[in-house]
């Protein structure tokens, strides 16, 4: 009897593709696990989580080339920033605002990511305006006659912000080799998506002239492939794609938010049941990629890349008072 052709395979990936993709999806979980503990210690003064978006974030960018894509991040985005090559150890000494913290130098708030060397564009703090921001450089893109394309993140709350419609509009214009990627995670802090959200996010795609889809946001194999699409199709010059990655957020806001006055417990345990990782640790299993061996074995790996990570961000030195103002202003 003919095998069935396992999903995977019919998106052209291998066992070291997904096991690359689980990796890089459990190491921002447990990133954000430790940075929760840290948050209650009183070592980090705020947590901003990606817990539950983790298969959104690695699906898009399992699609991009780092270093030559560029991508505009949110706040969450942790497991896009350390897929495309951003390290523990960078989230932590970021998290803790040392001098070795690779996006700021300890200037910034936790969450706003930053690389030049990996096209990671730090974030401004407003919500939505990297929408504009990362249309400039997919104009450049095209401009250039190159085939770089363009990530931009955001919530659905972002897509209130007339920030974005100005970026679909212009973006649907000019045919700009951009992606947004919406990760509707169902709340805007405490606004739940019906009162945030008229109609459908995915659907307003073709109101701008370009495609718009709706996916399963916590199924990292069905993600990559309607991004897989989008970025071929970017590519070959054909425009942008808008994504809408319908996920969950399992904890609160952030640190300084009481998810409680908002949502009940039951809604976060229903959602919990359809957590990313162990949904595609059963599909890993059912194709025989990754045992409970296999599974302990790199959990304990990626544990003890954490611990390091966070022991050497606790220990780091602070910025010197006297550099308060390098990298700040330009020095003429």
């Amino acid at each position: 009897m003919e095998r069935t052709q396992a999903r995977h395979e019919a998106l052209d990936l291998d066992e070291s593709d997904l096991l690359r993709m689980y990796r890089a999806m459990l190491l921002a979980r447990r990133v954000d696990e430790r940075s929760w503990i840290l948050n209650r210690q009183g070592k980090a003064a705020f947590v901003i989580s990606c817990q539950g978006q983790e298969a959104a974030q690695v699906g898009a960018a399992y699609n991009m080339r780092p270093g030559y894509d560029y991508v505009y991040p949110y706040y969450r985005d942790a497991a896009i920033t350390l897929f495309l090559g951003q390290s523990a150890r960078d989230q932590f000494l970021s998290l803790l605002g040392k001098k070795e913290d690779p996006n700021s130098g300890g200037r910034q708030m936790p969450g706003h990511f930053s690389s030049r060397k990996l096209n990671i564009v730090t974030a401004s703090a407003p919500v939505g305006v990297q929408y504009p921001q990362a249309v400039g450089s997919a104009l450049a893109f095209k401009m250039r006659g190159e085939d770089g394309v363009v990530l931009v993140s955001g919530g659905e709350g972002s897509t209130s912000q007339g920030d974005w419609h100005e970026a679909m509009n212009f973006a649907g214009l000019h045919d700009l080799p951009v992606i947004f990627l919406v990760q509707n995670n169902a709340y805007a802090i405490s606004i739940p998506e019906k009162l945030e959200v008229a109609g459908s996010i995915a659907s307003r795609a073709a109101g701008y002239g370009f495609p718009g889809h709706a996916v399963d946001g916590n199924d990292v194999l069905a993600v990559y492939e309607t991004a897989k699409e989008a970025f071929e199709r970017a590519r070959r010059g054909e425009g942008p794609t808008l994504i809408e990655a319908r996920t969950y957020r399992l904890t609160a806001h952030s640190s300084d938010d009481d998810d409680r006055r908002y949502r009940e417990r039951e809604e976060i345990e229903e959602w919990r049941q359809k957590d990313p990782i162990l949904r595609f640790e059963k599909y890993l299993a059912e194709v025989e990629v990754l045992d409970e061996e296999k599974r302990e074995e790199i959990d304990a790996e990626i544990k003890a890349e954490v611990a390091e990570a966070s022991d050497y961000a606790e220990s780091a030195p602070y910025a010197d008072p006297e550099e308060v103002l390098e990298r700040v202003y330009a020095e003429v």
